[in-house]
Formats: C-alpha cells, sequence, structure tokens
C-alpha cells in the first residue's frame, strides 16, 4: 500500500520561509505546522492547505506526494 509524503520542507526551502514565518501567515500554532513540516500527521483540512499554498504560492501537488513504496 502506498503513502502520502508531505514535501511542505522542500517548498518552504525553495521560498526561503521559515517555519515561524508560515506559521504567522497560515494562521497555525508552529507545533503543529512543525508536525506537517516532518510529515507527522494522518490528516489535513483543506483550509489548512489552501491558507499555506496562497502563503507559498504553490499548488497541493508541490506540498503533497504519493509513494507507491
Amino acid at each position: 500500500m502506498g503513502q502520502i509524503i508531505l514535501r511542505l520542507d522542500r517548498v518552504m526551502a525553495d521560498r526561503k520561509m521559515s517555519l515561524n514565518e508560515l506559521a504567522e501567515k497560515v494562521g497555525v500554532s508552529n507545533v503543529n505546522l512543525s508536525k506537517m513540516k516532518n510529515g507527522k500527521i494522518s490528516a489535513i483540512r483543506f483550509s489548512t492547505l489552501e491558507a499555506i499554498c496562497d502563503a507559498l504560492d504553490c499548488q497541493p501537488g508541490d506540498i503533497l506526494e504519493y509513494s507507491k513504496e
């Protein structure tokens, strides 16, 4: 069975945006955003994903990746 991999850290690095800056723009706590960045979550609200994509000027596919391994 495959899995969804979060690539938030890569997109943040590409945009040169810190965890604190993104957390402030998105309105999510640093702790929750850190869990997302490290792939330690099992779900994400569409509203949160939309806010992250808006803040990072990216598409959901830039952050989420499906792996069959």
